[in-house]
């Protein structure tokens, strides 16, 4: 599994069977990885920020956390936000044009 981290961008790779610890951080910039903005469930405009009905609310999205329903975001941006088709092609077509 190869994900990056949410606040630097640093690839980071897992052989596949083992998740992120709850524990485990980047070793770039050494910020928590089984976080909420690293999860494939967050979604800021969502109840709660996050997008799976069952998961319990996390007060702060950057710290790690023991939620259950955790996986980690494999198309996240350097920026953490997740990207979309729409900012893939934006982006691609203004390198393409020099816009």
């Amino acid at each position: 599994m190869i994900f990056s981290c949410w606040k630097c961008g640093k690839t980071i790779e897992y052989p596949s069977g083992n998740p992120v610890g709850k524990r485990d951080t980047c070793t770039k910039c050494d910020a928590d990885l089984h976080v909420c903005r690293n999860c494939q469930y967050y979604h800021p405009e969502k109840h709660n920020q996050c997008s799976e009905p069952q998961a319990e609310w996390v007060r702060d999205k950057e710290a790690a956390n023991y939620c259950d329903y955790f996986h980690p975001n494999l198309i996240l941006m350097a920026r953490g936000e997740p990207s979309s088709p729409a900012d893939s092609a934006t982006k691609k077509f203004h390198s393409l044009f020099k816009v």
